[in-house]
């Protein structure tokens, strides 16, 4: 049987509300579909200006098999580059941050400007045109100070993303924001699998005793709901509005990069997201008090914020190869913070790296099931509903391109 049709009959039977078919975990044929439809298709958080704030800063991404060097030009604009050189092939910046006048790739000398122009080529002949061999320019732009870029030449607009996210990131005013830590946790599995577990909290009171006993979204709906409400009348008094936005992915405009925003409330006693609920960073933005709630931001399918009143901690899912991914996780607080004074890092840090550290032993382990014989599609619960309907994208997606 053609491939295509293969892959193709295999999305059309994947039963709606229920987990994918082993082969979307495991099918490098499928994987590849990914690859050049949805992993480089869409944008993806690659770090706060205030990382690279003067000309010749510098910092790189990887996702899969691609990568980029995000850099502060001459004139203080920023640029993104594939990080191949135009000669060979060769990675040019082996560095993942830092700062330099110039980008020299280490095979054969080829040395690239902060502005990706090759400025010197040693031994080629005597019609070769530097002009013709600059770094490829890869797709960029900034959201109140948080740096996207995209590997598509043509990526997914976020017109819409601009503009019904700038209240609420106004009101925690990512643009004078700071990353005060960042790390990264490697995961034994495939992309898909990293995601769907961030997607849903049917897990969340099992695994993560420290994050349930704060956060309502390990209730359901109408327990929650009472809680809200608590919440939702201290919100004017601290600065905040009732805001929610769901423009997902598969319901975002054609053309549009998906996006949402909603605020949850915490249990009572808890401020923010601490081991005891008491406040760790200087409030954000416009907030006057704590109104005792968490938000979530998401933008396109790897890119996911969670926003307290005190600081705001940025997951960002990278695929490595079909059977590896990564979490970059970056801990964001008002960017006139001390450490040591107004912060504690390991404080701050604390609560989302020890659940990340036990969702990539559950992660993983996923993983080794679904690789099973004895694997099979199984149906969501009703705290699973962000995570069938992320899987319905996907699928509509790949659905598309096959058909193209």
């Amino acid at each position: 049987m053609n491939q295509k049709i293969d892959i193709k009959n295999l999305i059309s039977s994947q039963k709606p509300g229920w987990s994918l078919d082993q082969r979307f975990y495991t099918d490098p044929d499928i994987y590849q579909l990914e690859l050049d439809h949805i992993i480089t298709q869409n944008w993806i958080f690659a770090g706060h200006e205030s990382q690279i704030p003067d000309s010749g800063d510098f910092k790189v991404l990887n996702v899969a098999n691609e990568s980029a060097i995000i850099v502060r030009a001459k004139d203080g604009s920023l640029n993104a580059f594939a990080n191949v050189c135009r000669h060979r092939g060769s990675l040019v910046c082996l560095e993942k941050e830092g700062s330099t006048r110039k980008f020299s790739c280490p095979y054969h000398g080829w040395v690239y400007d902060i502005d990706g122009k090759l400025i010197a080529a040693r031994n080629m002949p005597s019609d070769f045109d530097k002009a013709d061999y600059s770094l490829h320019q890869l797709s960029i732009d900034v959201l109140h100070g948080m740096i996207f870029i995209c590997f598509s030449d043509s990526p997914p607009s976020l017109d819409g993303a601009k503009t019904d996210l700038k209240e609420p990131m106004a009101m925690f005013d990512f643009e004078n924001l700071k990353v005060a830590a960042q790390k990264t946790y490697p995961i034994d599995a495939n992309w898909k699998l990293s995601v769907e577990n961030y997607q849903e909290c049917y897990h969340c009171a099992t695994a993560h005793p420290d994050y349930a006993k704060m956060h309502t979204l390990t209730l359901d709906d109408n327990k929650r709901d009472r809680v809200q409400a608590h919440m939702i009348e201290k919100m004017e008094h601290c600065g905040l509005k009732d805001i929610e936005i769901d423009c997902i992915d598969i319901k975002a405009p054609e053309g549009q990069q998906g996006y949402g925003y909603s605020r949850t409330a915490l249990f009572e006693g808890y401020k923010t997201g601490s081991k005891n609920g008491e406040p760790i960073a200087p409030l954000l933005g416009k907030f006057k008090d704590y109104d005792g709630g968490a938000s979530d931001f998401a933008l396109g399918p790897f890119t996911f914020l969670l926003a307290y009143s005190d600081h705001v901690v940025a997951y960002v899912f990278t695929p490595i190869d079909i059977d590896k991914s990564e979490c970059e996780i970056y801990w964001l607080v008002r960017n006139d913070a001390e450490e040591g004074k107004d912060y504690d890092k390991e404080q701050l840090m604390w609560l989302w790296d020890i659940t990340t550290e036990t969702d990539k032993t559950i992660i993983v382990n996923n993983r080794k099931g679904v690789a099973s014989r004895y694997y099979k599609p199984g149906p969501f619960s009703g705290m699973e509903d962000a995570e069938s309907v992320y899987i319905q994208w996907i699928l509509k997606e790949l659905a598309e391109r096959i058909s193209a």
